[in-house]
């Protein structure tokens, strides 16, 4: 079995309401492919999830976000699931992690509501998104530009809306990330 991702550390980043199905999801198929993946957040210990319409399991918290760096990993992804955005979106540690993965040039994968992470960390500007809803107008006043697609990539940052397919989702990630350059070179 092909392991694309074999020796690669991906951080998920999660806060209590995430979108349980999406993480584990994409959570399963990165070590499928071989990937080392641990979750940070500003949670302690463990992270709520939020499945369907309510909370759902707890989840370890492998790293504080507050000590988690871009430069430890190789690929940011963040799931979707409003209430754990919210959250992340209150700390300036989302943003460093985020600005550090894009300013590196390394691959980020996010999915509906963390799109907003871009225009918060001041990274949205000239960038091509799939967003929908009211994100087409937070993303379009910082600088992005919506695809009008369900999943859009942009160099290395894949963006998908909430309705977008999660199974294409994630193969849409194992793909960007099996596929950067800086990967593939480093293998």
């Amino acid at each position: 079995m092909e392991k694309p991702l074999a020796g690669k550390k991906v951080a998920i980043l999660i806060a209590n309401g995430f979108d349980e199905i999406v993480m584990t999801d994409a959570q399963r198929a990165l070590l499928a492919a071989g990937a080392t993946v641990k979750t940070i957040s500003p949670e302690n210990g463990l992270a709520n999830g939020w499945h369907g319409t309510g909370w759902g399991h707890y989840f370890p918290v492998d790293k504080s976000i507050a000590e988690a760096l871009s430069a430890d990993f190789d690929m940011l992804v963040v799931p979707d699931g409003t209430r754990g955005i919210l959250k992340l979106a209150g700390t300036a540690h989302s943003k460093r992690i985020v600005r550090g993965f894009l300013d590196a040039d390394k691959p980020v994968a996010l999915k509906g509501a963390a799109v907003e992470l871009l225009a918060l960390s001041d990274r949205a500007q000239g960038r091509t998104v799939a967003v929908e809803g009211e994100l087409v107008a937070k993303l379009a006043e910082a600088g992005a530009k919506a695809s009008g697609e369900a999943q859009t990539i942009d160099n290395q940052l894949l963006t998908a809306t909430e309705a977008a397919d999660t199974a294409g989702f994630i193969a849409g990630t194992i793909e960007l990330f099996a596929n950067a350059p800086e990967l593939r070179d480093a293998a």
